[in-house]
């Protein structure tokens, strides 16, 4: 076996220069290194949800004080 490692990029097809190759392996590069996408969140029921339990302030307008004491 030879000592030589395969090369990183292969031109198949076309004559390009040595500007778009350094192009080309810099956006390959950059691709590579970037973050992948964060991992999603699972939604959660508004059941479960324990904001729905604090107080909220009642909306000024007549029969506020009372309609304050309805469930949301």
């Amino acid at each position: 076996m030879s000592d030589e490692k395969a090369p990183f990029l292969r031109v198949v097809r076309g004559n390009p220069d040595d500007a778009e190759l350094a192009a080309l392996t810099v956006v390959l590069a950059a691709a590579a290194s970037a973050p992948s996408a964060p991992p999603r969140r699972e939604r959660r029921s508004r059941w479960g949800d324990r904001a729905r339990l604090l107080r909220h302030a009642p909306a000024p307008g007549e029969g506020a004080w009372r309609a304050s004491g309805f469930p949301r």
